[in-house]
């Protein structure tokens, strides 16, 4: 009785251009995201061509572009529109990163102990509703119209998410995890890196993100009073000649430069937090 040998055939190797796009290829969510880009663009290219508005209100897509080759090229002011971003970042970043430093362990601090929160609960939540020009005459009458009233300005807006992210991230945390560790004879330095900081360290990363964004919403608040340089600046100064081109060039740039910022905390949030997102 004879036997046949299955003869198995190799599959077909696909092209390596092929493989790439498989394998590189984007998720449903990100193409969502790009189509919804897409049909805002042609949306408003549509009302600028047709007139729907008028362009002082609405400027073209291509006038913005034209802007923003013109402000890179030719500058405003006499300096670029880069170099009065990284000016407006470099506010927006000693001004949180300070308030950072201060905050997250006084938050702490306020989570820990019920009269530390009796102490600064109460300050914080008072100027905390407060328009930031209504405080920002005191700063500049106190300390001047240069840098460092505008940098206060920035860091009082970044503290009250930090402070009442981080207390209250501590107050969620469970009180029978902590008393069963101690019960087995861990230290107070073991509890806090341990338990305390692995278990509020989410909710922590959330509050830093929103300080920051809210921080970059003051921004122009901020340089409007006797400034010079910066986006902010250049968004109020070009609405006085309604130079709309300008001002959406200036606020395109501004949300671009807060997307790339918490891209970036996001992404150092992945690494610390590697445990939650495996």
């Amino acid at each position: 009785m004879s036997t046949e040998r299955a003869v198995a055939t190799p599959k077909a190797k696909l092209p390596s251009w092929f493989s790439w796009v498989r394998t590189h290829r984007p998720s449903t969510e990100t193409l969502i995201t790009f189509t919804t880009l897409l049909i805002i663009i042609v949306v408003w290219n549509e009302i600028a061509r047709r007139e729907i508005v008028s362009k002082i209100f609405i400027p073209a897509p291509m006038d913005v572009l034209r802007a923003v080759w013109e402000t890179s090229t030719e500058g405003y002011h006499g300096r670029s529109i880069w170099v009065h971003n990284l000016d407006s970042l470099e506010r927006v970043l000693i001004g949180w990163v300070a308030a950072c430093i201060l905050t997250i362990p006084l938050g702490f601090a306020m989570g820990l102990s019920s009269k530390i929160n009796a102490i600064f609960d109460y300050l914080i939540e008072f100027y905390r509703p407060l328009p930031p020009l209504a405080y920002y005459t005191l700063l500049v009458l106190w300390f001047g119209i240069g840098e460092l009233s505008k940098v206060l300005l920035l860091f009082l807006a970044a503290i009250p998410p930090i402070t009442i992210g981080c207390s209250q991230a501590v107050k969620n945390l469970s009180l029978a995890v902590i008393q069963a560790a101690r019960s087995l004879g861990a230290s107070s330095r073991q509890i806090f890196f341990k338990i305390i900081l692995p278990g509020t360290m989410p909710e922590i990363i959330t509050s830093i993100r929103i300080s920051l964004g809210f921080t970059y919403t003051v921004l122009v608040a901020a340089e409007i009073v006797a400034a010079t340089k910066g986006i902010g600046w250049l968004v109020w100064d070009a609405s006085k000649f309604l130079r709309s081109d300008l001002i959406f060039t200036g606020i395109i740039i501004m949300g671009l430069t807060g997307v790339a910022l918490d891209a970036i905390i996001r992404m150092i949030a992945r690494y610390l937090l590697r445990w939650k997102y495996m």
